[in-house]
């Protein structure tokens, strides 16, 4: 929803640079056109999470749906 991306993309614009963010995802950085339904919102939005940023990848079985399956 659009405005669910606004409102990201101004926390994220209020943190930025000021302080930092810590952002769990389990989607792929790229795809994240296909998410937000403004492909702008959603460059902008990138654009200052990862400048500056440390970006981890780690792989393996979720800690969250372990044992429920």
């Amino acid at each position: 929803n659009e405005h669910e991306a606004n409102l990201l993309f101004h926390l994220i614009s209020t943190r930025y640079e000021a302080k930092p963010i810590i952002l769990t995802t389990n989607f792929a950085l790229d795809s994240w056109k296909k998410i937000f339904k403004n492909q702008l919102s959603a460059v902008a939005i990138l654009d200052r999470l990862v400048h500056h940023s440390h970006i981890f990848y780690t792989d393996g079985p979720s800690y969250r749906v372990k044992g429920k399956f």
